[in-house]
């Protein structure tokens, strides 16, 4: 699998969203990572169903929606999904974990199933026939900026090995410090997908264009 680029959409200046978006479009960017944040499950507040909903109507490129929120099993029929979207939740704040994956996919889109950096990959024994895409978190959710953990690279890449023995057909998202350094590293550790903000994207020293093309270069 071709690697993929998801610029993270809470790392973009909403004065200026409509500009970005037509920028990234024209890079050739991949998905849209769309954080939404309850304020519980993680201590932020961020983005929503009307943002969603808005995006689907800005552009046709799917959207990587991710939802750090308790009890995501409420919020999946809240959201407007599209085939080709991804829609991930996370593993720690769901007690039904099959029975909502169920419901995203029968909605048409992608089901994600996201992991923070302390969650262990055993419960992947149980889910992986279920799931689409899995999302490890290399940062612990909820902030912009911050430092990959380092054990985030040995837990991609045990999750590769575990994926490729069972034969399933599971995408790995690395979403966390996604750093041209970094995204060279979690490539070669088996990442697909690559949530990509302020470490490489958003940045006030290269152009939309120059960031888009130097992080295909990373992840080829």
């Amino acid at each position: 699998m071709t690697g993929k680029i998801s610029p993270s959409l809470m790392c973009a200046d909403f004065k200026e969203l409509q500009k970005q978006i037509r920028e990234m479009e024209r890079a050739g960017v991949d998905y849209f990572h769309c954080d939404v944040m309850d304020g519980v499950f993680v201590p932020n507040y961020s983005l929503g169903t009307d943002f969603v909903r808005m995006m689907h109507d800005m552009t046709e490129i799917p959207l990587d929606i991710h939802l750090m929120v308790i009890n995501p099993e409420r919020a999946v029929d809240m959201f407007d999904v599209r085939n080709g979207d991804i829609l991930s939740f996370h593993y720690e704040a769901c007690t039904h974990v099959q029975r909502t994956l169920r419901m995203i996919r029968d909605r048409g889109a992608k089901a994600g199933l996201a992991l923070n950096p302390a969650t262990p990959l055993n419960m992947l024994e149980y889910t992986m026939e279920d799931i689409d895409v899995l999302l490890v978190m290399t940062v612990n959710p909820g902030f912009a900026g911050q430092k990959m953990i380092p054990s985030g690279l040995r837990k991609i890449e045990k999750a590769r090995q575990m994926i490729r023995k069972s034969g399933c057909e599971v995408a790995i998202e690395a979403d966390g410090n996604v750093s041209f350094e970094n995204a060279v590293k979690m490539r070669a550790a088996g990442t697909d997908i690559f949530v990509a903000g302020t470490s490489a994207l958003f940045r006030e020293d290269m152009t939309m264009d120059e960031a888009v093309k130097k992080m295909r270069e990373c992840i080829r």
